[in-house]
C-alpha cells in the first residue's frame, strides 16, 4: 500500500465531515425513540437481577461501556461476551435477568448461537440493531432501532456511525433508568467512593474534624497569655471560648490577635472572654466536609466550629482537613 502525501487541509475536512455524519445520525435517531424505548425500560425495571449485555467487535467494545454506565448508575449490569457465552460464561445469566444484545446487522453468528437458550431459559431480549428484519430482532422482545443513515468511514466499512449510534442509545437508556429509579447524586457518590464526587458526598464533618484534648479551649476569665499558649500549643490558629457545660461563648484567632496588635491594646490585661469574637461560625459532626467548605469560602475564614444543638463544643475542622482529604 503507497503511503500519499499527507494533506493537512484534507484530513480536516474528512474529519469535520465524520463529525457531521456522526452528528446527523444521533439527530435522527431521537425521533426515533417511542413505544420499544418504553418497553425496554419497563423491562429493565421489572428485572430481578441484572442487565447483561452482549455484543460481538467493535459492538462488544460499546456493549462493556454500556454495562458500565448501567452499574454506576443504579441499574446493576455486566458484560457477556457471546463467544465465550457458548462455552459455559453463559452460566453468568440467570431466569431473573434481562439481556441487552447489540449487532449492527443483527446477523451475528455468536450471538444467534445462544438466543435459543436464552429464550428456553425465559430470559427477555433486547435488542439494539440497525436491521429491524434481522435474525436477532426476530427473536427479540424488544427492538431498539439503532440503524443509521451512512457510516462515517469513507469506505463504509468501519464501523463509526453506527457505534456511535448504540453509545448514544445505550446513554439515553441508562439515564431514563436512573430518573425512573429515583438515583440522586448521592446514589452515584456511594458507586465512586474513590472519586472526587465520592469525597465530596460522602465525607461528613465528623469524619474529619478535630476532638478531644486536639481542641484549643479556654474558659471566659482566661487571661491573654494562657489564650495564647493554648493556641500555640493545638496548632489551628484559633482557640474556643467555652463555658462550664463545654458550650461555645466565643472564638479568638490569629487575625483577632493582628487587629488587637494593630489597636495598640494592652494585651496583658484582657481576658479570653474580652477579646473572643461571640458568634462564631458552627457547623453539625453529621453536616457534609463539602458544606463546611462552602461556609468558610462564604465567610473568608479557615475553621469551622463543630457543635451539637445546644452548642456544646465537640470539634473543629479546618481548610487544611479538608484540603488534604482532597473535599476541595
Amino acid at each position: 500500500m503507497s503511503s500519499p502525501v499527507f494533506a493537512a487541509e484534507r484530513a480536516i475536512r474528512i474529519g469535520r465531515q465524520a463529525l457531521e455524519v456522526e452528528a446527523r445520525a444521533l439527530a435522527e435517531l431521537a425521533p426515533r425513540l417511542g413505544d420499544a424505548f418504553v418497553d425496554a425500560i419497563q423491562a429493565v425495571l421489572a428485572c430481578r437481577g441484572r442487565v447483561a449485555v452482549m455484543g460481538m467487535g467493535k459492538s462488544g467494545h460499546v456493549g462493556r461501556k454500556i454495562a458500565a454506565t448501567l452499574a454506576s448508575t443504579g441499574t446493576p449490569a455486566l458484560f457477556v461476551h457471546p463467544a465465550e457465552a457458548a462455552h459455559g460464561d453463559l452460566g453468568m445469566v440467570t431466569g431473573g435477568d434481562v439481556v441487552l444484545a447489540l449487532s449492527n446487522s443483527g446477523e451475528s453468528d455468536e450471538l444467534n448461537a445462544i438466543l435459543p437458550v436464552l429464550k428456553r431459559l425465559g430470559v427477555p431480549v433486547i435488542a439494539m440493531t440497525g436491521r429491524a428484519e434481522s435474525s436477532l430482532a426476530a427473536h427479540a422482545d424488544v427492538v431498539l432501532d439503532s440503524a443509521v443513515a451512512e457510516e462515517a468511514c469513507p469506505l463504509q466499512l468501519a464501523p463509526t456511525a453506527s457505534t456511535t449510534a448504540q453509545m448514544a442509545l445505550g446513554d439515553a437508556l441508562a439515564v431514563a433508568l436512573l430518573d425512573a429509579r429515583g438515583f440522586k447524586a448521592e446514589d452515584f457518590a456511594r458507586s465512586h467512593p474513590g472519586g472526587a464526587l465520592g469525597r465530596k458526598l460522602l465525607t461528613h464533618v465528623r469524619d474529619l474534624m478535630r476532638s478531644g484534648e486536639a481542641l484549643p479551649r479556654v474558659a471566659s476569665d482566661t487571661a491573654f497569655t494562657d489564650l495564647m499558649r493554648e493556641m500555640s500549643a493545638k496548632g489551628l490558629g484559633m482557640a474556643v471560648v467555652v463555658d462550664a457545660q463545654d458550650r461555645v461563648q466565643g472564638i479568638f484567632t490569629d487575625g483577632d490577635l493582628r487587629r488587637l496588635v494593630e489597636q495598640g491594646r494592652d494585651l496583658r490585661a484582657l481576658t479570653a472572654a474580652e477579646v473572643a469574637h461571640p458568634r462564631p461560625r458552627t457547623v453539625g459532626a453529621e453536616a457534609l466536609a463539602v458544606d463546611a467548605a462552602d461556609l468558610m469560602e462564604a465567610a473568608r475564614i479557615t475553621v469551622v466550629l463543630v457543635v451539637d444543638p445546644e452548642r456544646h463544643l465537640v470539634g473543629a475542622i479546618s481548610i487544611n482537613d479538608l484540603m488534604r482529604a482532597k473535599v476541595i
